[in-house]
Order: C-alpha cells, then structure tokens, then sequence
C-alpha cells in the first residue's frame, strides 16, 4: 500500500508539474502575443521583470501583466512615408524671419501627423504661482460657451475650493462646464467639492476608474494633462496641477534646504495661449473626455495625411508676421508613435549649441539617455535642472545613475533647493518646449501628457532667461561614486520604476 500510494503521489506531482509548466508557457505565449501585436515598446529592464515575474508566478504575473502591462490603446497606423515632394519649409519666428534650426522639428512630426504650427494671437508665461492663479481664473471667467477643464490633482485645500467656486460660477451663468480628473491623481476629492459641482451641474468624469473592469481600461495609464479651455479660444495648460502647493503666494527666493519647500511652495511653468493651440487642445480633450471610462478606443492616427500636414505648414510660413508661432504636441497611449520621446530624441542629435531641461524627474532610458550625453560629449552646452530632493525618494533614487552619466559627458546637472515641478526644454534659440512630460519613463511612455512647442523667438527667449535664473539658484551637483549595495539597489528601483 505505501509503495501504490508513493507512486500515486509521483504521478499527481508529475501531471502537476507538467501542468505548472504548460500554464507558465501560456502566460509567457500571451505576454510575447499581447506585446508583438500591441507593438509595446518597453526598456529591457521592464522585460526581464515582466518575464521573470510571469515565469516564476504566472497565476499572479500574468493577471498583473494584462492589467498593469500594456501601455497602448490604439494599434499603430501609419504612412508608409512622408511625399518627398512636398518640400518642408522652415518655421517662422515672431518678428516674422525664418528660423533654419526649426526645420528638424517640422520633419519629425508631420511624419508622425501630428499638427502644423500655428500663428496665435498671444502667448503669455506665467512667472510665479500667483500670476498663474490669476490667469487661470482669467480663463474660467472669460468663457461664454463652455469650459473643459482636466487635470491630475485637485487640491482638498483652498486653492481647489477657489477653482471649484468658479466653475460653478461659469455653469450658473449657462456655461456647459466639463471636469475631467485622473481616478488616481484626484482619488480623494473633497465632499464639499463634489456637492458644489453637483448643483451647480458642472459635469465631472473620472479618468479609467481604478475599480474599472480592466478590459474596458487600462489601470497602469493615467491621464497627467494639465488644460482649462475656454470657448475653444484660451487654453491655460503647463505642469500645474490645481492644488496649492502649485501656486505659492508670491515668488518666494530659494531656501537652503528642502523642508523649506513646503512653506515657500513648488516652482513650476504654467503659460496661457491665445489662439489656435487652444482649439487643437479642444480637440484633445474631446477624445479624452469620450475615452475616459475606456469604453471606446477613439481613432487619432491616420486622420491628417502628411501631405496636407505639409502644406497646412506652408500657409502658416506664408504669412502671420509678428504672431506667436507654436504647436500643441499631445503624447501617450491614444497615439499610435511616443511623439515627445521622439522630439526629444531628435533634438539631442541636432542641437549645436545648447540645450536647457527642467524636470522634477530624471529617469530616461538608455536611448534618450545616450542621445543626451552624446550631445554633452560633442561640445554641446547641456544643462538639466532637478530638485536637490524632490517629492518621490524612489524617483531620486532611480535618478543617481543618469546624473552621473551626464556629469561624467561634461552636461552640468544643476540641483535646485526647492522642489521643482516645472517641466521645460529649451533647443538652441530656435525652439522650446513646455508642458507636462517629465523625463522619466512613466511620463514618457505611459500617460496621457501635453506638451507646447515654440518656435517664436519671444516665447523661447522668455524660456531661456527663466532657465538663467533657475540655475543662478542652484548648486551643481558633484557625483559621489555609490557602493555596490547602492548600485544594486538602484538598479532594482530602475527596473520596477517603469511600471509604478
């Protein structure tokens, strides 16, 4: 009897075993289909820690994959290549004189179809927190139609109160008012908040509820676009969010230490568009407003052949001196190409001269990583702003192996004393970009972002001198060379950071 019950239990562990492994085959099948058919492009780091959690626990990993693991929601459709007839002329800068340095810009994304630059009536940057408060107020109350607002964080304080009482003001006087918060961002919003915005019917949608069924969302993509629109007409967008750490009082000077932030409050880039811009960032939101519960996937490639792109570009180039030549670029999963990430890519490899970045983030991958330190390594004059600490210990951890590496090239990486949520990049005098993307991989690759892109001389300029000041503040960061336990630890940071 124990010998028959031996065996029985030899062929019970072999037929578990075999179908241990027929389920970690399937998982792992599923994992190379979902991400071959998706065209899901991730670091090889991200992979290895897919596949190794997938292969050693398939019956958690595989489920954690679906749900957390895919990062786009419209399938690649693209032009096979942009008409070489259709020449590219370059931008035109505020004064109206052409800009050489633009032309690249130009290139990259009516090959990704994204749309042409845009003469606007006015573009105004917002230099502290209370100019930025005022300005978004400004735009609330200036719609006469309707008022689409979004954003990550809204604040249970009082500068979220402030924003609330005025868009409930703009709904009662017969303005159709539309909310659009992130699920996680905004997971704690205020009761008093919701009762005003219920009476005053202003409506609000959450963004990919986090109890969503995850085949109508995706959980891992969240919706970091910051953007108040009135009448189609001004856009108020940047990287901040509607709570009151993002809008200090007063332009507080820098502190010798980080806990002072809290008092002082964030240094971030808000800015105001007159114009066209704000009509492409309507269109925007509409998709993302009808895409907010994941029930539909909504169509954006395709919809602009790059030969009307082109010359769409050609009439912008043909007149509108003096106006402010700019261009919404939209990025995330409900875009076929990671639009910003290929900006930036392209412009490290054609910048001559310099090349200013400010993120509250550094985590690039290797690719754009190189891209940077090659355009160190030849001469180019890069300098990236970071908070001496900022708000996410595990982001600064992650961080510390791509400073290095950009010290190391001869880039200055500038450690500013207060938290820095700003999000800019300015190429050379020709272009500049500001918005919502940081330079990390969450940013670049999995949310919903918004940036701006400049190309009047004006705007860039402005930019510029702001960068000056930034830097003026802070204390250039010298690398300490870390143990191995502090190497191995940031590696295994790096390596799950893409995912969280």
């Amino acid at each position: 009897m124990p010998d028959l019950l031996i065996d029985r239990w030899g062929i019970n562990d072999d037929r578990t075993a075999l179908a241990h492994g027929a389920i970690v085959f399937a998982s792992l099948l599923v994992y190379v289909l979902v991400s071959r058919i998706g065209h899901h492009r991730r670091q090889p780091s991200a992979a290895v820690a897919w596949v190794l959690l997938i292969a050693m626990l398939p019956y958690v990993g595989l489920p954690l994959f679906l749900v957390f693991g895919t990062r786009k929601v419209v399938r690649p459709r693209r032009s096979a290549r942009m008409p070489g007839s259709v020449p590219i002329e370059p931008a035109r800068r505020g004064d109206g004189q052409s800009s050489e340095g633009a032309v690249w810009v130009d290139a990259v994304l009516a090959a990704m179809q994204m749309p042409p630059a845009v003469p606007n009536a006015s573009v105004r940057f917002h230099p502290d927190g209370r100019a930025a408060l005022a300005a978004l107020l400004e735009t609330i109350d200036a719609s006469t139609r309707h008022l689409d607002v979004a954003t990550f964080i809204l604040g249970n304080d009082e500068t979220g109160d402030t924003v609330v009482k005025a868009m409930a003001r703009a709904a009662d006087r017969g303005v159709r008012v539309r909310l659009l918060l992130d699920a996680f961002g905004s997971f704690r919003v205020a009761r008093r908040q919701r009762e005003q915005l219920a009476a005053s019917k202003v409506q609000v949608r959450r963004f990919m509820p986090l109890l969503n069924n995850p085949l109508r969302g995706r959980i891992n993509l969240r919706n970091h676009r910051k953007v108040v629109i009135a009448d189609g007409s001004r856009l108020w967008t940047g990287g901040r969010n509607l709570a009151a750490e993002y809008f200090p009082d007063e332009a507080a000077p820098a502190v010798a230490t980080v806990p002072g932030a809290a008092a002082a409050g964030w240094v971030d880039l808000t800015f105001s568009v007159v114009g066209p811009v704000a009509g492409q960032a309507s269109d925007r939101f509409e998709r993302d407003w009808e895409a907010a519960d994941g029930r539909r996937v909504v169509r954006v490639s395709g919809e602009v052949s790059p030969t009307a792109l082109l010359e769409s570009r050609q009439r912008v180039c043909a007149g509108g001196e003096g106006a402010s030549l700019a261009r919404l670029i939209p990025s995330g999963p409900d875009l076929a190409d990671d639009t910003v990430y290929a900006v930036l890519l392209t412009a490290a490899y054609h910048v001559q001269e310099r090349l200013f970045a400010v993120t509250p983030y550094f985590v690039p991958d290797e690719a754009l990583l190189l891209a940077l330190t090659m355009a160190a390594r030849r001469g180019v004059a890069v300098t990236v702003i970071v908070p001496a600490q900022s708000n996410h210990r595990l982001a600064d951890l992650a961080r510390t192996e791509a400073l290095r590496r950009m010290v190391a090239a001869g880039a200055r990486v500038m450690l500013y004393p207060r938290m820095i949520h700003a999000k800019a990049i300015v190429v050379d005098r020709d272009f500049a970009l500001c918005g919502s993307v940081n330079l990390d991989s969450r940013s670049l690759f999995l949310n919903y972002e918004l940036m701006v892109g400049f190309h009047g001389r004006a705007e860039v300029g402005w930019l510029a001198g702001w960068f000056d000041e930034r830097i003026r503040e802070s204390v250039e960061y010298d690398p300490v060379h870390p143990s191995w336990s502090r190497d191995l630890l940031e590696g295994i940071v790096r390596a799950v950071g893409y995912q969280l």
